[in-house]
């Protein structure tokens, strides 16, 4: 590696993580990528052969061979901007290693929308609590952003906030390229929680649909999402300069509730479906965050005594085992 320049770490090697390797690799600044990849076999597989055989197996990624490490605490250790990548319930264990002051004076990136489970924390919290990472270091990224469309090269918006305008420029750099735009946000919180709650909301898109109900409904439930999703951040961040109809809040929302994609709508869609949480978790390869999220972001409500129907509805019938059917007819009085 060439120490004069930048060391991008990427912790992670899911289908977001691989598409960002590409996407990283396809920007013209000079950088070092680093990847932590979980499997050793998947490992060896891209070394010899360029492409993760786990996630988007066709996409090409080019990373050195040497840069490739089973150990996720080396990548962060020799990275100068680390970007964690796993899904939100697995990054306690990617990190179990990895001592507070392996993040000293690093900026750290979390592309992560999820809530830790058992610490009910959004990444940048979490990592502030655990990892004495200040606030000024932390850049969230946020959507509309599907792997496989960025793996593919469609045109794409990510939106990368953070407390600090230098910090956020310094990583959006990196990212920005012929098929990637970049928004520059100081809304950090609401970004973050954003991104937690439209993956629920895509699970009660996907429910609803599973339930045989039409488009006409959805979008009367994605409307109310929106304004719901709006009470909340103005709870969490009431002093936040935030346009909630802006990509990272309503675009993402559309996306993960509508697209093809979204695994967060398949999951609900299973769901309206009749399988059972545990049916539709082993037919899917992927994590459904918004799964967890549902749990998670009960806490919150309770906290600042929330009127959050569409939130009560998932969270009743995947944790509570409520029929789907009798929870949305509840919904639907509630609904404008």
């Amino acid at each position: 590696m060439d120490e004069s320049v930048q060391k991008i770490g990427i912790v992670g090697s899911g289908s977001w993580a691989t598409a960002m390797i590409k996407m990283l690799g396809d920007n013209v600044e000079n950088k070092d990528i680093l990847w932590w990849v979980r499997k050793e076999e998947d490992l060896a597989y891209i070394r010899s052969y360029g492409h993760n055989p786990s996630y988007l197996s066709a996409v090409k990624v080019s990373v050195e061979p040497d840069n490739l490490f089973l150990d996720a605490k080396a990548v962060i250790q020799h990275s100068d901007i680390v970007v964690l990548n796993t899904p939100s319930a697995y990054l306690k264990a990617a990190l179990k290693e990895v001592r507070a002051e392996d993040f000293s004076n690093k900026i750290v990136v979390s592309a992560i929308k999820g809530i830790i489970p058992d610490d009910n924390l959004v990444v940048g919290d979490y990592l502030t609590k655990t990892y004495h990472v200040p606030l000024e270091n932390i850049v969230v990224i946020g959507g509309p952003c599907h792997a496989e469309e960025v793996s593919s090269e469609k045109l794409s918006y990510l939106t990368l906030a953070g407390k600090d305008d230098e910090t956020v420029e310094r990583v959006a750099t990196f990212i920005r390229g012929r098929y990637i735009n970049t928004i520059l946000s100081k809304d950090i919180f609401g970004v973050e929680y954003g991104a937690v709650l439209k993956n629920i909301y895509a699970l009660a898109a996907g429910i609803c649909h599973g339930l045989g109900l039409g488009d006409n409904f959805i979008a009367v439930l994605i409307s109310n999402a929106i304004q719901e999703m709006e009470t909340c951040l103005s709870a969490i961040d009431p002093e936040a300069d935030r346009d909630i109809n802006a990509s990272a809040y309503l675009g993402d929302l559309l996306v993960t509730a509508y697209s093809q994609f979204s695994r967060n709508r398949t999951f609900g869609h299973m769901i309206g479906k009749g399988y059972t949480v545990q049916s539709a978790q082993l037919e899917m390869n992927m994590v459904a965050e918004g799964y967890y999220a549902s749990a998670c972001i009960q806490n919150i409500i309770q906290r600042y005594q929330l009127d959050m129907p569409i939130c009560h509805m998932v969270y009743e019938i995947l944790y509570h085992r409520q029929p789907a059917n009798a929870e949305v007819k509840k919904l639907v009085a509630k609904l404008t």
